[in-house]
């Protein structure tokens, strides 16, 4: 296979050889406001027909340039919060200079870089999954403590339940899929654990760029775990040298401190932070049964180094590092208990977390048509836990080679290939052989896809593709309490996607543009090591999904209000069940692939923005679940739920309102999140102890900034400002109002 590898990418680099010996060209401009003042710090995206080409900043005049291009056709966007540019087309001859004016316009979307969808930069509107893109600015803008909370707010069909308060488990549910069905990614780097699960709570903000949602299946790209979709966090690099801080704190004995820097010189550009969250949580309050809550303290610290050298000749050397460390105390349920099943505040029970992340890799372009990836990645993730039953730990290592090759077969057609393999490996104090000895779960994955692009024209994108995984668990020796020998498991699944973008009425041609998204996919997810570990099932399979959906975007007013609407229908199948008792004629085994459900919805979104600094987003989504009978049965539902139940923690109803008013000096925002009552369970014994309607609730936030010296903006915010007393996950309460204060440091050399 090596060989053959091999023998493609020389042939790939050979047929680009004869465009590469022509005289690079360059572009040149100006970038200018509705008014027709230049605008500095605009960024220019400069894109062929396959991706993002190249990026420029503009100075203090508004002027940019941009060398080292192969003769052909670009399309030139800017990203700029609150303005929009309509596209710009230049032809480059060899050796020649392109010099362009690109005029903005107010606009309620703003163009951005996203890389997530199809695994390299595309500009926003070229994109043809749903898709939403949180910026760095927003995160700021809003006092965004963590990711959780700018998904939250602003990102329409996810479900966000955090169990207690700040550090508490945090899970995502994507279009009613479940919480260990979406990819997690850093910077490109893969960091769910192993079988899809991730905790949100532990996230840093400071050094986020952006953070880029694609909603529906991306398994036929990403593979395993993309079954619902994927959340790319970016990290600030490069641009003009800049150093910033964030020092701030307030009640619940609440701090957090921030510091990052970002910059280039000549070939190099890099990013760095460090970021403490430190807080007293709900220690001090008091349960319905009058006790005091302690053993709710978290503490969270985070680095990260990124790096990149680029070189003339198409080389680009990239490496990311990225250390965490946590600790929380878990005092356990102490809100509702209808079940009267409370048993007291847990003084003991208490979590620590380290994560590690590495990676290093190579882009290289031949000529003007090929471009070649490959990437080099191994995360690693350590857990403790005590508890009044005894200590635990856990352990999980992947390490990942991918590589990709793009290829522009003629202008409007890009062909993409490429492979990952993945070996992972998890162990736990609970995961043992029969004399109680820790055995590792080992996994390899191998998967191959291949991806067509076709853009006939610039209104029309029209996207396909398929990945084949060959996922193969090691054998596994037996446990002595039910679970005997695994011999070498191999797993082949297939998943295949199509999508299609068509501007109706294309932003070129005017500002209240329309566009129109349709896109079908599957993905899958397979176990996870206590799904393997404590089953006596050796064929225990992948989890299934098929999903479509259709959406429009309409701009209004000239562009400055944008609404958007998808329709999606969600299946899922073989999803991992326990038998049980009472339906054991399905299954020989205890547990096995026989739970069925699906989702269907609808989301919806709009976003205004005036000229004078206002604007609002409202996010509204629609969501129906329902569990599905077991196979081979007509009437019979998993662990005492009934046919026709809605999932768990999914809302019917759920939205969203975002006002903010920004001006150079101050600023000051508001924001609203609501939803309706959920199905959830006895939160000590679970399914076992019932289920029962968590009730729905509506929490307010608001908060503002004031500059009062170059540079340098206090600011505060107040959360839960209503004091509403709610439960994102039943029987734990989440906080009440609390305030924070602080200031934020920015300077630019």
């Amino acid at each position: 296979m090596k060989r053959t590898l091999a023998s493609l990418v020389l042939a790939i680099a050979v047929f680009g050889v004869g465009p590469a010996l022509a005289q690079p060209g360059s572009v040149a401009g100006t970038v200018v406001d509705p008014d027709g003042r230049p605008t500095p710090d605009a960024t220019v995206l400069i894109s062929d027909q396959s991706a993002v080409r190249d990026t420029a900043v503009t100075d203090g005049q508004g002027r940019f340039q941009s060398g080292n291009l192969p003769a052909g056709r670009y399309e030139l966007a800017v990203v700029l919060p609150g303005f929009r540019a309509a596209p710009t087309t230049v032809e480059l001859s060899s050796g020649a200079t392109q010099t362009v004016t690109i005029a903005l316009v107010i606009s309620a979307v703003s163009e951005s870089v996203v890389v997530t969808a199809a695994g390299r930069a595309l500009p926003r509107s070229r994109v043809t999954d749903s898709v939403t893109v949180v910026t760095g600015d927003d995160i700021a803008a809003r006092q965004f403590e963590t990711v959780a909370d700018a998904l939250r707010f602003s990102v329409p069909g996810l479900g966000v339940t955090s169990i207690g308060g700040r550090g508490g488990t945090t899970a995502l549910f994507t279009r009613g899929g479940e919480s260990d069905f979406t990819l997690v990614m850093i910077d490109g780097v893969r960091i769910n654990g192993f079988g899809g699960s991730f905790d949100f709570a532990h996230l840093p903000v400071g050094d986020i760029e952006r953070i880029e949602v694609v909603r529906g299946p991306q398994s036929a790209v990403y593979g395993s775990d993309a079954i619902g979709g994927v959340v790319q966090i970016v990290t600030k690099q490069g641009g003009p040298i800049r150093l910033s801080s964030v020092i701030e704190g307030g009640t619940l004995g609440t701090s957090r401190v921030s510091m990052n820097t970002t910059g280039s010189a000549g070939e190099v550009s890099w990013g760095a932070s460090f970021e403490q969250l430190d807080t007293d949580g709900q220690d001090g309050e008091t349960t319905r049964s009058g006790e005091t809550v302690s053993n709710d303290q978290y503490l969270r610290r985070d680095m990260s180094l990124n790096g990149r050298w680029r070189g003339e000749r198409g080389t680009t050397i990239r490496s990311v590092f990225r250390y965490g460390t946590n600790e929380r105390g878990f005092p356990g349920a102490w809100g509702s208990d209808p079940g009267d099943t409370y048993g007291g505040i847990d003084i003991v029970s208490r979590g620590t977390n380290d994560s590690r992340l590495f990676s290093v890799g190579v882009d290289q372009r031949f000529g003007s048509r090929v471009d070649q990836r490959v990437e080099l990645s191994h995360t690693n993730n350590d857990s403790e836990f005590a508890s009044p039953f005894g200590e635990s730990v856990s352990d999980a290592n992947r390490l990942t080679l991918r590589a990709r090759t793009d290829a522009t077969l003629r202008p409007g057609i890009v062909a993409t290939g490429g492979f990952d393999v993945q070996q992972e490996q998890a162990s736990s104090t609970f995961i043992t052989d029969s004399s109680f000895a820790e055995v590792p779960i080992d996994r390899q994955m191998l998967g191959f896809f291949g991806e067509l692009r076709f853009d006939p024209t610039s209104s029309l994108s029209v996207t396909a593709g398929i990945r084949g995984d060959r996922i193969t668990r090691e054998a596994l020796p037996g446990d002595g309490f039910g679970r005997p020998l695994f011999s070498d498991e191999t797993e082949v699944a297939a998943n295949p996607k199509v999508s299609v973008g068509w501007y109706l009425r294309p932003a070129s041609v005017t500002p209240d543009w329309t566009r129109l998204r349709v896109s079908a996919g599957t993905g899958i997810r397979p176990p996870s090591a206590f799904e393997i570990a404590f089953t006596d099932n050796p064929a225990l399979k992948s989890e299934r999904t098929r999903s479509v959906d259709f959406g429009v975007e309409q701009a209004v007013a000239g562009g400055r209000v944008v609404v958007e609407a998808t329709a999606f229908f969600n299946r899922y199948d073989d999803l991992i069940v326990s038998v049980g008792q009472s339906f054991q004629n399905a299954s020989q085994f205890r547990t096995d692939n026989l739970s069925n459900s699906r989702a269907r919805g609808l989301e919806l979104a709009a976003t205004g923005r005036t000229p004078q600094g206002f604007e609002a987003r409202v996010t509204y989504t629609w969501l129906h679940t329902e569990i599905l009978a077991l196979d081979s049965t007509e009437s019979e539902a998993p662990g005492g739920f009934t046919v026709g139940d809605a999932l768990l923690r999914r809302p019917r109803h759920q939205g969203s309102v975002e006002l903010s008013f920004i001006q150079p000096r101050y600023s000051a925002f508001t924001s609203i999140g609501t939803r309706s009552s959920t199905f959830d369970v006895d939160p000590t014994f679970g399914s076992f102890g019932g289920f029962f309607d968590n009730p729905g609730y509506a929490v307010v936030n608001l908060g503002g900034s004031v500059g009062i010296w170059t540079g340098v903006d206090l600011t505060a915010r107040v959360l839960n400002l209503l004091d509403r007393d709610y439960e994102e996950a039943f029987g734990f309460p989440s906080l009440g109002r609390s305030v924070i204060a602080g200031v934020r440091v920015v300077g630019t050399r």
